[in-house]
């Protein structure tokens, strides 16, 4: 049920400038990948309204929402009107106010955003996007998956995850492209029908494959990506040796990877994780392709693109730092992820921005 002030005001079109769009978004248009979403900047806002349309994932779709920079709550959505639970604390009071949108899941994140409705007298105006940009490439460990997925991992999804909370932390925009069960070898791999090689360069996510009313791709027009991102990070490799690839067709893969990746990030910083490991209860961590990701550097080096840098992470997770019966980090765990990796970060010399480009 709507409330006058939401019904009353004016209704912004999906194709409205105005609306800053981040993620993979196709034509309708429907978000694919977590974590994508749209940012608003209103002033005199005070009720919003997101009319959804037959794209969107039935019965709902699992959104964050953040107000002026604070925290990320999850609200569901479905087909038709919503309003959207906004904590009159949290407005500014005379000026514009900040809201953050985004789909949390890896599996039924589709928000097929037909427009929005704003409280009278409200209006958009512009969202500046921060200079910083950060693009994340992974599976699981980097998407933190969410509710819904067979009990799972974190409660609230991609927006507990490490790569969202370092993109926070220096306030940068952030994109995480990242499926889990999905290797970077083009392979079937728990259920994904094709590797993050191939899916990457997708508009759509491997979902697609089951997704009855959009089971096709179409290729990704990374001049949508605005800005385009300055800092690349990869952490990737747990499914390839899940499904015995080699070391050797592992790092062939990875390599060929990087050169794709270079015709459209050609001079960004490229950050490769290797695996902080699997931990155990009774035991050290065991770890795959030792030794593999410092030759996939080693390897871009020598043929003089000294943008590409190791990051290791050996130690950054023990036992205490997951849930124990999938081994993957729990909140607690991306958290510490996400502050080691802010260090490093630091310490190699990228500082977070002083404030966010657009003021609340």
């Amino acid at each position: 049920m709507l409330g006058a002030a939401a019904a009353a005001g004016p209704l912004i079109r999906n194709d409205n400038p105005l609306i800053y769009y981040h993620g993979r978004w196709d034509a309708s248009p429907s978000t694919w990948w977590e974590g994508s979403g749209f940012k608003l900047h209103v002033d005199g806002l005070s009720s919003l309204v997101l009319n959804l349309g037959n794209h969107t994932t039935e019965p709902f779709v699992q959104l964050g929402v953040s107000v002026n920079y604070g925290p990320f709550n999850t609200v569901n959505a479905s087909l038709g009107a919503n309003e959207i639970p906004i904590e009159s604390s949290a407005l500014t009071k005379g000026g514009p106010t900040v809201v953050r949108i985004n789909s949390v899941g890896w599996q039924d994140n589709n928000l097929n955003l037909e427009s929005i409705v704003l409280n009278a007298g409200a209006k958009l105006v512009p969202y500046v996007p921060s200079k910083l940009a950060f693009q994340f490439i992974g599976d699981s460990l980097s998407a933190g998956v969410g509710p819904g997925s067979q009990g799972q991992f974190l409660p609230q999804g991609v927006d507990q995850a490490w790569p969202f909370l370092t993109g926070e932390a220096f306030k940068a925009e952030h994109v995480i492209t990242a499926q889990p069960g999905a290797a970077l070898t083009d392979i079937l791999s728990y259920g994904n029908v094709h590797g993050v090689s191939y899916q990457f360069f997708k508009t759509e996510d491997t979902g697609y494959y089951y997704t009855a009313d959009h089971n096709f791709t179409t290729p990704w027009n990374f001049r949508k990506d605005v800005p385009a991102p300055t800092h690349v990070v990869i952490h990737i490799g747990a499914n390839d040796s899940a499904q015995n690839v080699t070391a050797d067709a592992f790092v062939d893969t990875y390599l060929k990877f990087v050169a794709r990746l270079r015709t459209i990030y050609t001079h960004q910083p490229i950050f490769v994780f290797t695996p902080w490991g699997w931990p155990q209860a009774d035991g050290p961590n065991s770890y795959y392709y030792p030794g593999s990701y410092p030759k996939i550097v080693e390897s871009r080096r020598a043929l003089g693109d000294h943008q590409v840098f190791l990051v290791n992470t050996t130690g950054w997770v023990t036992y205490d730092d997951v849930f124990p019966d999938n081994t993957h980090p729990d909140v607690d765990g991306h958290q510490k992820i996400a502050g080691l990796f802010e260090s490093w970060l630091k310490d190699w010399g990228l500082q977070p921005e002083s404030k966010w480009a657009t003021p609340a």
